[in-house]
């Protein structure tokens, strides 16, 4: 068994965030993939058994325990596929549905494109953006009274919460224990933290306690969580391309790119991937 890894949403391994890809896992427990993903130690590790063709299924598991949906190690496994069959049209069987993957070749490097479950997003209870702002240290002054607080889904569900400001976003130091109680008792996977730059261009935090990591330098299911939750607050009303910044304050700077429709409840979610050497 070969354990790969690569960083995702990057061109450089020293950014991104990191995945573990195990490709063939055939003969696989549950008990192995937790012990080898909490061995590996990134936020995620993908595991895959071929099917026909281009088609594939994937689990993913945390050093903790297996979530149902991973952006990043999607799109690193995508990458991984396509550099030893090619690149084309890839179709993932995954826990929260089939996933269609693009994968191409670029003067950039390898580029995946995922499309997402269907999102959805609904405005967050006032306890639950209390309990979160506790925990966090933050008070209602730090929130953009334009961008209200939202639970959004796209295989998994993140609270949405936008800082007033960058240095807001930029000062993250927060009660893990808290935190990990308050998304583990509300099934959340991470917390999307943004600040918005411009309509097109939103930085983003996304603490992952529950994961047993601080925080993830990229989280494609949460970028596409994101695209749910503009769509839902009405601020798409055109097939609109968005970048998001992520991991910059951990020093591994990643770029995701979204598409979000006012008409399609699903998001596209691309970015590179690269090997990180041994």
């Amino acid at each position: 068994m070969e354990i790969l890894r690569y960083a995702a949403f990057t061109s450089d391994p020293a950014g991104g965030n990191p995945a573990g890809v195990v490709l063939d896992a055939t003969g696989l427990d549950d008990s192995s993939m937790q012990r080898i993903a909490a061995e590996v130690g990134y936020s995620e590790t993908a595991f895959v058994w071929p099917g026909d063709g281009r088609n594939y299924t994937l689990r993913y598991f945390s050093p903790l325990a297996e979530v149902p949906f991973c952006g990043h190690a999607t799109i690193a496994t995508a990458v991984a596929l396509a550099e030893r069959i090619g690149p084309g049209e890839l179709l993932f069987d995954t826990p929260v549905g089939d996933i269609a993957i693009s994968t191409a070749t670029t003067a950039s490097g390898h580029r995946a494109t995922l499309v997402s479950a269907p999102t959805r997003s609904r405005e967050a209870s006032a306890a639950e953006t209390a309990g979160a702002l506790s925990a966090l240290g933050w008070t209602t002054d730090d929130l953009d009274p334009q961008l209200p607080a939202h639970v959004a889904f796209a295989g998994n569900e993140h609270l949405v919460l936008a800082a007033r400001t960058p240095e807001r976003l930029a000062d993250l130091h927060y009660d893990f224990d808290a935190l990990k109680e308050l998304m583990t008792e509300r099934g959340w996977t991470t917390l999307q933290l943004i600040w918005r730059e411009d309509s097109s261009t939103f930085h983003s935090r996304n603490p992952f306690p529950v994961g047993g990591v601080v925080e993830d330098p990229a989280t494609g299911a949460a970028a596409a969580a994101l695209g749910g939750y503009l769509r839902a607050l009405g601020l798409i009303t055109a097939p609109q391309r968005i970048t998001i910044l992520q991991g910059q304050d951990m020093g591994r700077p990643s770029i995701l790119e979204i598409d979000v429709s006012p008409t399609e409840a699903r998001v596209s979610v691309s970015g590179n991937a690269v090997t990180i050497p041994a």
